[in-house]
């Protein structure tokens, strides 16, 4: 008797966990099924563009009405809309029930320029490149010189050889620097050339010389305060490669 009790616990035992497993199975083929039939989009956003219109995003996006909002990949389209919309820099793709997509996007502000031979490449300040023209085109962009290069591809970032790196380093963190000081509207070129020095040109006045892997955030507020005790007439060479001073030197 006790050996049949213990076998029938044991097949009822089985059976509750049969039962459960069950359960949970129907639970998430209902949530599924649901999710599936309801929650359609409808309606697209679009948030943040302004070369590209609202219409080139959705298109490139891939995604489209009646997708469903769970189940749709947000991931895929975001990766699409980088390698396809190059000054597009982030993108956010959020959900607003029931039926509604947001995709936020920031695009890059005005690029630079790498002229290599009859071919100008377009960078954003973070390096990335996002277009392609003839270098007879680019006149009125600011011009990088002096480093090459390698494999320069749409929509990636660039990419020099290892002898390059401290200026790639350089340059990069500079772009950065000015681009949140508000003040990448004032620079007409940067040249790498010289392996002792970073030069600018700047507000069409002046040649800022800085050190390579210098604080660049503290040296672009050197230069605000020595162009502020300029007069607007005056053109010269600010020099930021000392530790205890700023040197100006009138004219060009």
């Amino acid at each position: 008797m006790a050996r049949r009790r213990k076998y029938h616990r044991r097949r009822r035992g089985r059976f509750a966990f049969l039962y459960k497993l069950l359960s949970v199975l129907t639970i998430c083929a209902v949530i599924v099924v649901a999710l599936t039939m309801f929650f359609r989009v409808s309606n697209i956003e679009v948030e943040g563009q302004q070369r590209y219109t609202r219409e080139q995003i959705v298109e490139t996006s891939g995604l489209k009405q009646g997708d469903n909002l769970f189940l749709m990949n947000k991931f895929t389209a975001a990766e699409r809309l980088l390698k396809d919309l190059p000054y597009i820099e982030e993108v956010r793709i959020n959900r607003s029930l029931p039926d509604t997509l947001i995709i936020t996007v920031k695009e890059c502000g005005d690029p630079l320029a790498f002229v290599q031979g009859d071919t100008a490449w377009l960078i954003s300040t973070s390096g990335k490149i996002v277009e392609k023209r003839a270098a007879s085109e680019v006149s009125d962009i600011p011009v990088i010189d002096g480093m090459e290069l390698l494999s320069p591809t749409l929509a990636e970032p660039i990419a020099v050889s290892t002898a390059n790196q401290t200026r790639y380093d350089s340059l990069l963190t500079l772009l950065s620097a000015l681009e949140d000081a508000g003040d990448m509207e004032n620079v007409n070129a940067i040249h790498l050339d010289d392996a002792s020095a970073l030069k600018m040109e700047y507000l069409n006045r002046f040649t800022v010389v800085f050190n390579y892997g210098s604080d660049y955030a503290k040296d672009l507020r050197s230069v605000a305060a020595v162009v502020a005790q300029l007069q607007s007439n005056e053109t010269g060479t600010i020099d930021l490669r000392y530790d205890d001073r700023v040197e100006f030197q009138a004219g060009k």
